[in-house]
């Protein structure tokens, strides 16, 4: 089956690898900077099973949720739980997050992948060389990565990311401005990795990427979640003006 192929057959999710660490649960999340409110109590809860994508306009804070989820940074208010255990080492260590810009190592591209794997106890050249070698980067392992492409460097960070060998997967717009061979890579890898129980939490400004990867949507507008509901709904039967605005193209203010 070609990469094509994989994308246009969206497979029923299967069990999460992270199961024991769900549901989710946002209760009254708050973030503040510099006077403003950039989160704004946000409570929902999320399970373990499939591609779960965050959609709203500029601004919305959905970067910020994704950093929050992943530890990266602490809320100003409210609680962030998995499966009632506040966050912990033993919770991020089973987490990988892959950013919007790519933050490579002054190394070669195997290396940038081999530093994350022995992070994680991990030293298996094999492996690595098949993770390269899913994002087409195997003949070129020796490079420096920071002469890659754009696109090449994306799709090494997610082959490090991946290297770990995480049950949970962030990914904050990792296909904006890509060309369409990297993103078809990236959002065949997206698949495969559900596919194999991985539970991904996405973040794209891009419909037609939601529309083709999502199980289900979080709706972010103003720091607030405005709408959190299967796919299928989400798109057919939008709740909100401002998620009606977004899915037809007009501005959401």
């Amino acid at each position: 089956m070609s990469n094509a192929e994989r994308i246009g057959n969206r497979t029923d999710p299967v069990p999460s690898k992270a199961g024991d660490l769900f549901p989710l649960v946002l209760e009254r999340l708050t973030f503040r900077a510099d006077d403003q409110q950039l989160l704004a109590g946000i409570s929902l809860v999320l399970d373990a099973v499939g591609v779960t994508i965050v959609l709203g306009p500029n601004g919305a804070g959905k970067s910020l949720l994704l950093k929050c989820l992943h530890g990266l940074l602490p809320p100003t208010e409210g609680t962030i739980s998995w499966n009632g255990k506040t966050p912990g080492k033993a919770v991020l260590a089973r987490q990988a997050m892959v950013f919007q810009k790519p933050v490579l190592l002054r190394r070669s591209v195997a290396a940038n992948v081999d530093f994350a794997m022995k992070a994680h106890g991990e030293n298996d050249g094999h492996f690595r060389d098949g993770l390269l070698s899913e994002v087409d980067l195997l003949d070129r392992k020796s490079q420096p990565a920071r002469l890659l492409s754009g696109g090449e460097q994306q799709r090494l960070a997610l082959a490090r990311a991946l290297s770990t060998r995480p049950d949970i997967l962030f990914l904050d717009e990792p296909t904006a401005n890509l060309d369409p061979a990297s993103t078809l890579v990236i959002e065949t890898m997206i698949q495969n990795e559900q596919a194999a129980g991985t539970k991904i939490i996405f973040v794209t400004h891009d419909i037609s990427q939601a529309r083709r990867l999502a199980d289900d949507i979080i709706f972010l507008h103003r720091g607030q979640v405005l709408e959190q509901s299967g796919a299928q709904s989400f798109f057919e039967r939008p709740r909100t003006r401002e998620a009606t605005d977004y899915l037809t193209g007009r501005i959401v203010l």
